[in-house]
Formats: structure tokens, sequence, C-alpha cells
């Protein structure tokens, strides 16, 4: 996917966002449930200006970012040979940022028969693959990866983590979109849980890889 049609596509996304901010914003409440604990319950509100609007301001927000920090990359180079891949990941970002808002308008119009954590664990497992087929294709650079001090040291070191890290993230998302079959305070183990022990153990192994490199030279 081409920069222009990501960029064009986020910003349609972020409008619809918008729209429907703006569409039913005489209707929602004076102060808008805006967190939900593990038990689905509500226990945090915010005003009915920022419960609104908040959510499409910060897509926009990281729309920008995620098109500044690879321009000012010193490696910017190496993100261009995965620069579509790239661009699909934020697509998929901004189309994800667009279904928790449009989630959240929905229970605080009263449409409250489903679980909120249950109805995002299917598009975070589908983030979460994405992210693997990501890795699989990325090369080295300060902005985008797994971005360890050792990683960043080696290419041999940066690919050999992102190799297995593309496969480990692959299996964290479908593991959180199985969540939907655990409702409660258990679903969100099939997120935190993958999600922290590949981070950490992938930093653990690219050090391991790095000092078996530097034993070997």
């Amino acid at each position: 996917m081409s920069t222009r049609t990501t960029v064009i596509l986020a910003v349609i996304l972020i409008a619809a966002g918008l729209i429907l901010s703006l569409a039913l914003y005489a209707q929602l409440p004076e102060r808008l449930a805006s967190h939900w604990n593990a038990q689905d319950q509500v226990d945090g509100t915010m005003p009915r200006f920022w419960g609104a609007f908040l959510m499409p301001l910060v897509t926009l927000a990281m729309l920008g970012l995620f098109l500044i920090i690879p321009a000012i990359d010193p490696m910017k180079a190496n993100i261009a040979a995965f620069r579509g891949s790239f661009n699909v990941f934020i697509a998929l970002m901004m189309a994800f940022m667009l279904y928790i808002h449009v989630l959240s308008i929905l229970w605080n119009m009263g449409f409250q028969g489903f679980r909120m954590s249950t109805a995002m664990l299917p598009a975070l497992g589908l983030l979460f693959v994405f992210v693997g087929i990501m890795l699989r294709r990325a090369r080295r650079n300060y902005s985008i990866g797994i971005r360890t001090p050792w990683t960043l040291a080696s290419d041999r070191v940066w690919d050999r983590t992102h190799r297995l890290g593309a496969v480990l993230f692959v299996i964290a998302g479908l593991l959180a979109a199985a969540g939907v079959f655990f409702p409660g305070p258990a679903a969100y183990w099939f997120v935190l849980g993958p999600v922290i022990g590949v981070s950490l153990f992938l930093v653990v192994y690219s050090y391991i890889l790095w000092r078996a490199e530097q034993t070997s030279s």
C-alpha cells in the first residue's frame, strides 16, 4: 500500500469517527463511560465533549507520528524496504481506533448488550497477527520493530529476533482472539499474558544472540 493511499484511507476513517460523534452528540449523556475494568464494569468517565471527540483526535495525532517518525529515522532507507507493510499496519491501526470509538459510542447510547472486552479481542488479535507479519519484513531501524540495544547493534541479531518475533506475535494474536470464548477477567490474560511474555522473551533472546555473536567474533 502506498503512503498516499494510506493517508487518504486514514483521513476517511478519522473523519468517519468525527462525523459519528457530531451526528450523535446531542443524544449522548453529559458524562460518557470511557474505561471498563476486568469485570466489564465502568470505572472511568469523562465529559461529553471529550468522550465524543478524544478518540478521533488521538487517532489523528497517531497518524501524524506514524508519518513523521519514519521520515526522521537515521535508518529511514531500511524503513523504505518494508514501507508497504508498515502502511498497511497504519491503516489497520486507524481502523482499530475507529472500531473502539464506535463501540464506546454505542455503549454510551444505551446499546449495552455486549461486553467491551469480548468485542475488542478479535480486533486486537487481528492487529497482533499483522504486527507479526510486519516484523518478518522489518529491517533494522530506530522506530519500528523489536528495538533493543542488541538488535540495533547487529543486522544478524535483528533479523533472527524478528523472524522468531513474527511467529510469536502471530500466535499471541490468535490467543487474543481466542479470548472471546472466555468472557470476564480471564479474557484479559489472553491478551496481556502472551504479549508481555513474548516481549520479555524477545528482549532476552536478542541479548543471548548478541552475546553469542560477540563471543564468536
